[in-house]
């Protein structure tokens, strides 16, 4: 069984890259995050941690790649939960696993419902099965997200606005970490001209209005 390969990049199509490996040529499943993680790597060589996935309902082995073996070890534990098998799983991994478990640890189930292809249900079910032992993959990126995350590439707002209105929205208005970044990002997604706390506040609640 393949657990391991390095090589580089020769061929991709859709969220599936083909890796050279001495003369084999592995077709490999990525999540969207490791996706655009790995093109950017794309000129030099890549290792992955490989999950082998076949079943008898899928007989032809799909290989699913991971930068680290953080990420694999989380996957493994994401498809646990009821209805999510290694291809929904690896379609709904849009987010960086520290912030998938973060959210996970917060119940935070909005965060999680936004995933592709994860409903309230699903979401719900996520939060069931794993809350308590996902802590161990809340890693840096949970609690500092790259400022680009936060919003457009157009944004102007600087790091310590961002992390002035995360502060209140987390420690005096109640809302977990994860939720604070996503509302964050979605308001400098509509208004990426924002750059005072203020403004960034009365876009949060906007619609709330």
């Amino acid at each position: 069984m393949i657990g391991y390969i390095r090589g580089r990049i020769i061929g991709q199509e859709g969220d599936h890259i083909l890796l050279l490996s001495g003369d084999l040529g592995y077709e490999i499943l990525l999540d969207p995050v490791t996706l655009s993680r790995v093109c950017s790597q794309a000129d030099d060589d890549i290792s992955l941690y490989i999950y082998y996935h076949v079943t008898e309902r899928q007989p032809k082995p799909v290989l699913i790649g991971f930068l680290d073996s953080q990420d694999k070890d989380f996957f493994q534990l994401f498809i646990t939960v009821a209805a999510i098998g290694p291809m929904k799983a690896v379609k709904a991994l849009t987010q960086p696993v520290p912030l998938v478990a973060r959210a996970i640890e917060d119940k935070d189930t909005a965060f999680l419902s936004e995933l592709a292809g994860i409903g309230k249900r699903t979401a719900e079910k996520i939060v069931a099965t794993l809350n308590g032992k996902v802590l161990n993959f809340t890693g840096p990126e949970a609690v500092a997200v790259p400022d680009q995350a936060y919003g457009t590439e157009d944004s102007r707002i600087v790091p310590q606005v961002i992390d002035q209105v995360a502060d209140v929205l987390t420690e005096q208005l109640g809302h977990s970490a994860a939720s604070a970044k996503r509302m964050i990002k979605e308001a400098l997604d509509r208004n990426p001209g924002i750059i005072t706390p203020e403004d960034l506040f009365d876009e949060i609640y906007r619609e709330d209005r």
